[in-house]
């Protein structure tokens, strides 16, 4: 029932997607963090809380890039983006994060211990709430990385795209207004939690199966 529906998407703050299904039988929860992984940053300005940014990676489209993030997100090796700011903000342009070793721009570290690949370029930059790779070139992609406040195509073909703002791009643009022509920030923005998005439970209703998330900081694992 729609009052069923109502009362189960209000249980502890939680988003649903709804999928058609071409069977009755939904997809296991570990096809789902397989397919759709969302993960999120909490953010602060000068230690002041703005909020929390949630965001899809395109795992089916750029999978060694996107567990690369993923994986930094949780801080599953030991290393992440906890902590780390967004060293530069340009107002109609981009955030740039991710240097958790430097915290300038100069540093980072992937999970793979060295530099990795630009592994596709089919994915296009076509407006604000892109996520892609940020690089110094070709085939140097640590952790660092950009959300994007406009439509940016003069980085087609260079930079990595692996995901959009799901939730939050309300945050990203207070962010842009804390940056300036230079980059500089006017506070220091910083990612003071980051994880991944669980499904807490899921359920079929009249031929739609509904997912809802929950926050957490651990690995996204399920046996089933």
């Amino acid at each position: 029932s729609k009052s069923l529906l109502s009362s189960l998407l209000a249980v502890g703050n939680i988003a649903s997607l709804g999928t058609e299904l071409p069977s009755a039988k939904p997809p296991t929860r570990k096809q789902i963090s397989m397919v759709i992984p969302t993960m999120f940053f909490d953010i602060t300005a000068d230690d002041e809380p703005l909020d929390h940014v949630s965001f899809e990676l395109f795992a089916d489209k750029v999978p060694k890039t996107t567990e690369n993030v993923r994986a930094l997100s949780t801080e599953e090796k030991g290393f992440g983006y906890k902590g780390s700011s967004f060293h530069g903000i340009i107002p109609g342009f981009m955030c740039q994060g991710g240097d958790f070793t430097r915290h300038n721009g100069t540093g980072g570290r992937s999970i793979y211990r060295e530099k990795f690949e630009d592994e596709s370029f089919l994915l296009k930059h076509t407006g604000p709430g892109i996520l892609s790779m940020a690089n110094a070139e070709p085939n140097t992609n640590g952790s660092q990385f950009c959300i994007c406040t406009a439509k940016t195509e003069w980085l087609d073909g260079k930079h990595v795209v692996f995901g959009k703002v799901k939730e939050g791009m309300n945050i990203v643009e207070a962010m842009k207004c804390l940056g300036s022509w230079n980059g500089k920030t006017s506070k220091k923005i910083t990612i003071s939690n980051c994880g991944q998005l669980l499904i807490s439970f899921d359920f079929h209703l009249n031929g739609v199966y509904y997912c809802c998330y929950s926050k957490t900081v651990q690995p996204f694992l399920y046996s089933s």
